[in-house]
């Protein structure tokens, strides 16, 4: 009887779907970060800026304005930040005993 043979499991390396999982945390975490650091800077910068009647101004203004610059912030971060997630990122990465992944893990072919 000839069935399908599972491929041999090396018990003595890392498995990488969980070190991938790991990689990604870290990486929604520094992504995070960096976004919450942003939103509180936005939030100095917009703090003298008032809009005039008709169009702003008033409670509504003032209650929805941290909704605006949190989202405001998690998109700049999403879309490439200013470099702080990269750079926690890597320090999270070395906490946890791991590099940076290579381009070869990435999939990027050497020399690409």
């Amino acid at each position: 009887m000839s069935g399908p043979i599972a491929a041999p499991i090396d018990v003595l390396m890392p498995q990488t779907p969980a070190l991938d999982m790991t990689r990604a945390k870290i990486k929604q975490s520094a992504q995070n970060y960096e976004a919450s650091f942003l939103s509180v800077m936005l939030a100095q910068m917009f703090k003298g800026v008032d809009t005039e009647a008709p169009f702003g101004g008033g409670q509504g203004e003032e209650m929805f304005k941290s909704f605006f610059t949190d989202a405001v912030a998690r998109q700049v971060a999403k879309s490439g930040g200013i470099g702080l997630s990269a750079t926690v990122e890597r320090e999270m990465l070395k906490m946890q005993g791991l590099e940076e992944a290579s381009s070869q893990e990435a999939g990027v072919p050497h020399g690409a």
